[in-house]
């Protein structure tokens, strides 16, 4: 017996078998295992192993500035998240369906080029809040990307391209995530360009009357709606045209009854409420806590726990290359 278990070689082991131990490592340990042989390689590349890929520890070490694009990032922060998506992306040979960025990453087209060439079947994109994306940047990628389902991204200001983009290449999208100030504009590209839009969250963000009942009134598709922790404002004809709004409006409650899930918070403002409206709808509060930018209250949206993939050791690692 010992004789046939010594003649056996790793490369022989059954693939499930290799992707189940290979499973429990990260990153940066997957990396060279995949280099022992052929059987190993494949096992480092299944779907069980990418299926999601979270970047949520990743972030990038930036300065803001005065002029565009807004933010300095220092040249080994951009480097590293080139390194690790070219890695990643190498390894995992097209099999990545969910990728998530960090809130306070910064990104650029290069980068987007790398997850767009090697990620085609991605279906569920969770952006950052800061990024240098362009418009022919963000709409060529969207376009090889047509299995994409969900998309959590920031608030931008001139939303129509992006939503025009999806509607013409993402027939199966369902799920939206915006991280901004929501407005009539963004609400009627939403409206038009995505009618058959089912999940919307807009959940700590500042929220215009007139987009939330126009999205009430012009979206038959849409089954649930998140605006907990919104900063709800009302355009007044005064020297303050923004005004809040701490009691959540009978009219909109009546317009909502329809949907299937509407979640919006209670009279009394909670804690996440009053950052919100302490720092105008822009989600400067997610530096008290870490990690709250990864939670929804709509279950299919939050993220849930810290991929394995890119953990804190495997981070230390890629700091110090």
């Amino acid at each position: 017996m010992a004789d046939k278990l010594a003649g056996r070689k790793w490369e022989d082991m059954e693939l499930d078998v290799l992707v189940k131990i290979f499973k429990l490592l990260n990153l940066t340990e997957l990396s060279p295992v995949s280099l022992v042989c052929r059987s190993w390689l494949l096992a480092c590349s299944d779907p069980l192993i990418w299926n999601t890929f979270d970047l949520g520890l990743l972030k990038s070490n930036f300065i803001k500035t005065r002029v565009s694009p807004y933010v300095w990032v220092d040249g080994r922060s951009d480097a590293r998240l080139t390194r690790v998506l070219r890695v990643a992306m190498g390894l995992s040979r097209g099999n990545v369906t969910c990728l998530v960025f960090h809130f306070n990453l910064y990104m650029k087209d290069s980068h987007l080029s790398i997850i767009a060439e090697r990620c085609p079947h991605l279906k569920r994109l969770v952006l950052p809040a800061w990024n240098y994306i362009t418009k022919p940047g963000i709409c060529e990628a969207i376009r090889r990307w047509e299995d994409l389902e969900s998309l959590t991204m920031p608030g931008i200001g001139h939303p129509p391209y992006i939503m025009e983009a999806i509607s013409r290449s993402c027939k199966n999208f369902s799920e939206l995530k915006i991280m901004g100030q929501f407005d009539i504009l963004f609400a009627s590209a939403i409206a038009y360009n995505l009618p058959k839009l089912k999940v919307l969250s807009l959940r700590c963000t500042m929220l215009f009357r007139e987009a939330l009942l126009y999205i009430l009134e012009n979206f038959e598709s849409l089954e649930v709606l998140n605006i907990s922790h919104c900063m709800l404002v009302d355009v007044c004809p005064s020297l303050d045209p923004k005004k809040t709004i701490t009691q959540m409006d009978h009219t909109i409650i009546e317009k909502a009854s329809r949907l299937r899930e509407f979640i919006y918070c209670c009279e009394v403002p909670c804690i996440l409420c009053e950052r919100t409206i302490a720092d105008e709808g822009l989600m400067r509060w997610y530096k008290y806590e870490t990690g709250l930018w990864r939670e929804d209250e709509v279950r299919s949206l939050s993220l849930g726990d810290y991929g394995k993939l890119l953990d804190d050791s495997c981070i230390q690692i890629v700091d110090r290359t």
